[in-house]
């Protein structure tokens, strides 16, 4: 059997089957509603000619894309180990070998030193390779990966569909064997407890949402697992995760606006969770644990941007709110996003001035000190730090034109140490290359940051210099500057690139995405829109040659903002498309919907949320083709997708044709939301993304 359909000649067109919508006294009739159930016969033929009709529409691209494939695939140093990181007796490390899809796995005997092994194949063990695992094209995503606190056993969740639910197994690393004992629809939280024998994981319910924490016992019948914690407000996901001190672990429940975390005793497994502070709506926190305290960061008090508290512990309970001891207050303009605790000291991680912070911070005197940066566009990131007694500081540091680095410093000293820098082979420079930081100024005077990457001696001299704008804007989720090996080959053919940090992420502080969500969500688009415009009156770019890409909340994003000005864009990337809002947050079966509502508004019950949706959504607002042509548009889309059902994008892309404006769609048929996972079949997927984009902007 074969998925192939003959080469069509004129692009699919979807049975129209009118279905009313009728809320609040708007009547909408929806001709493609049926195409979000996949068992309809006519679902997976339509999919299928859809892609067949992109091929067919690409196919002079063929060339590029092996271009760009082989680029990417020269620039990158194949065979590769990662900076080993030491827990207990074991050095940690993934190893990638040429012709390998995935990372492998292993690890290395501490001897002692507390020094970094040197690359030595023949002393390490593998921990889990999974390449024998799924062939080329197939879907394999590995969600849980933790090694027991003895280091005897490793609990591993497999994902072969895209839909996020794994199969979780044990392997005995002491003799290579796994136990019978599997548990399906596993989420990605994992813990261990101390005996090395406990662990607790979450299950996924029928809404795609992670909702119970269960305790299970290596070797034993999953059948006898224990339900220790279950979540009834479908509002909530639930997580589960480990204490960098290895006497707690901690279940966390969080919606888009509050969250409740709960102790467990990873000394005494069988009892039962204890809370640490109630939830309050619109309160958040988040714990480290040291010793006999909490270090706890929360927006509590009115503390917009968040504050650092410490909470004295009695075993697993905390004492109340009223007992905290307030160690850095709140201040406007400094976002804490959470806190590392260690034995001798504590890592702060947050924003400020619009980039990324991190802050070394003394438990005893409260000294606060910079993790002190020179390039103001870059990107500080914490790294792996998973011993409780470390004296150094694991983080990374990149740029949209400087590789990532992983560094080591001195917690005492402040020496750092360059551990490594990702290799970039095939004559790339650093220096070939240019950042920039400016600011658009948005409809109503906000100025919206933009970071700007070129290569000067490629761009035009004479003329505007094509540009690919990239933007996200949703959950307080910051688009923070990151280094890409493939988008080299967009620079190095005179295309620019850069990044629109609109309203509705987190890149300046609480207040930022405040502003742009609920009614407020149109910043987000005339952000972007605000942004293209300041590129084109600077001269860096022109409509002509300017395209917008964006996946998932960001997928919205360059829909609605393609509605809003067709005429500044020549093309538009849309991966796995939120296209279609206003039906998916009125149907409350589908998963995800509820949880949502805190993120986008409750249309269902609420007249106002259903008029700012209706007002905006990409899929009802499509302008006919005849005084607004619209750009080029590829919408990528998953069948497995758990977040964005595949109907969004299929049923947008069936509008705009509607509507005389040329679109295509290309659907993984076995991969869900974040498309294919081996390493070469990404690079493809994301080949195919660049050369239509070239071609698009008459680049290539």
């Amino acid at each position: 059997m074969t998925d192939a359909v003959p080469p069509p000649t004129v692009p699919p067109r979807p049975a129209q089957r009118p279905s009313e919508r009728l809320f609040h006294g708007d009547r909408f009739v929806d001709p493609y509603a049926w195409l979000l159930d996949p068992d309809d016969p006519e679902v997976l033929p339509h999919l299928r000619q859809e892609n067949a009709w992109t091929e067919a529409q690409t196919a002079d691209q063929g060339d590029l894309r092996e271009a760009i494939f082989g680029e990417i695939k020269r620039r990158t140093q194949e065979t590769d180990l990662s900076v080993p990181v030491r827990d207990g007796a074991w050095w940690y490390l993934t190893r990638t070998e040429e012709g390998q899809a995935y990372p492998i796995h292993c690890r290395i005997p501490d001897d002692g030193t507390r020094t970094a092994p040197v690359d030595d194949p023949a002393a390490e063990q593998v921990v889990l390779d999974p390449n024998p695992m799924a062939d080329a094209g197939e879907y394999l995503g590995l969600g849980v990966f933790d090694v027991s606190p003895d280091g005897r056993w490793l609990a591993y969740g497999i994902d072969r569909a895209g839909d996020e639910r794994h199969l979780l197994r044990f392997r005995d690393l002491t003799t290579g064997d796994e136990t019978a004992d599997a548990v399906a629809d596993v989420s990605y939280g994992f813990a261990w407890a101390a005996d090395s024998a406990t662990c607790w994981y979450t299950l996924i319910d029928e809404a795609e949402r992670p909702h119970e924490v269960w305790r299970h016992v290596v070797g034993t019948d999953p059948a006898r697992d224990v339900r220790v914690f279950h979540e009834a407000d479908e509002r909530f996901h639930v997580s589960v995760g480990s204490s960098r001190s290895g006497d707690v672990a901690v279940i966390g429940a969080g919606s888009a606006v509050t969250s409740e975390s709960w102790l467990l005793d990873a000394r005494d497994p069988t009892a039962d969770p204890v809370v640490v502070a109630a939830r309050e709506q619109g309160v958040e926190y988040s714990i480290a644990h040291r010793r006999d305290e909490l270090w706890i960061v929360s927006n509590h008090g009115d503390a917009d941007d968040f504050a650092l508290w410490r909470a004295p512990l009695d075993g697993v309970r905390t004492a109340p709110i009223d007992a905290w001891e307030l160690v850095l207050p709140h201040r406007l303009g400094r976002r804490l996003n959470g806190v590392e605790a260690f034995a001798g000291h504590l890592v702060v991680h947050g924003r400020e001035g619009g980039a990324t912070a991190l802050w070394l911070l003394d438990p005893a005197g409260g000294d606060l000190r910079p993790f002190e940066m020179d390039d103001a566009v870059g990107t500080l990131a914490p790294g792996a730090n998973p011993s409780f007694d470390a004296t150094t500081y694991r983080f990374s540091y990149q740029s949209l034109a400087t590789p990532p680095s992983v560094i080591d410093q001195d917690v005492a000293t402040g020496e750092r140490t360059v551990r490594k820098r990702l290799a970039v082979l095939d004559g790339f420079d650093a220096a070939n290359y240019a950042t920039a930081r400016e600011w658009a100024t948005a409809d109503d005077g906000t100025q919206v940051p933009i970071s700007i990457v070129w290569r000067p001696d490629a761009v035009p001299a004479d003329s505007p210099a094509p540009c690919v704008l990239y933007g996200y804007g949703a959950y307080e989720i910051t688009m923070d500057p990151w280094f890409s090996i493939a988008r080299l080959s967009l620079l190095d053919r005179g295309v620019a690139f850069a990044i629109a940090h609109v309203r509705g992420g987190g890149e300046l502080g609480r207040h930022w995405y405040e502003d742009g969500k609920f009614g407020a969500k149109a910043h987000s688009f005339s952000d972007l829109v605000a942004c293209a415009r300041h590129l084109c009156a600077t001269g860096r770019t022109a409509p002509e040659v300017l395209a917008i890409r964006g996946g998932s909340a960001g997928g919205l994003l360059v829909g609605a903002a393609t509605n809003l000005a067709p005429e500044q864009f020549r093309a538009v990337v849309a991966e796995v498309p939120f296209v279609d809002p206003l039906t998916t947050m009125l149907d409350p079966t589908l998963p995800l919907t509820v949880i949502e509502w805190e993120e986008w508004g409750d249309p269902l019950h609420d007249p106002e949320a259903y008029g700012w949706l209706k007002a905006y959504s990409p899929y009802e607002n499509v302008r006919d083709g005849e005084g607004s042509a619209y750009p080029a548009i590829l919408a990528t889309a998953g069948l497995n997708d758990p977040r964005v059902g595949y109907h969004e994008p299929t049923k947008w892309v069936a509008q705009l044709r509607d509507h005389g404006h040329r679109a295509l769609l290309k659907v993984e048929l076995g991969a869900g939301h974040g498309g294919p996972t081996g390493r070469y079949d990404a690079w493809r997927d994301e080949a195919f993304v660049l050369a239509f984009l070239l071609r698009e902007l008459g680049v290539a």
